[in-house]
């Protein structure tokens, strides 16, 4: 599975869970939406407009989950899922 982190170097909730993620050995790609724009309008398009971070993505087998703003432990159970 493949997980990717839309956030912001001065996103402090973004600072959060990519630090607990790493402190859980969980593997993640981390993608700036102020210098991708196209990552921003994915974000934008998941998040009825708006810029909102961290916005998490998950590649399953059974397909892509995304969350906005979720806790480790919501990660760590959606990757066990």
């Amino acid at each position: 599975m493949a997980l990717t982190v839309y956030s912001t170097t001065w996103c402090g909730p973004c600072k959060r869970l990519k630090a607990q993620l790493t402190r859980e050995g969980i593997s993640f790609d981390d993608v700036d939406i102020e210098r991708d724009p196209s990552a921003a309008e994915f974000v934008m398009s998941v998040n009825n407009g708006n810029q909102v971070v961290p916005t998490v993505v998950i590649e399953t087998p059974k397909g892509r989950v995304v969350r906005t703003n979720p806790s480790a432990l919501e990660v760590k159970a959606l990757l066990g899922a």
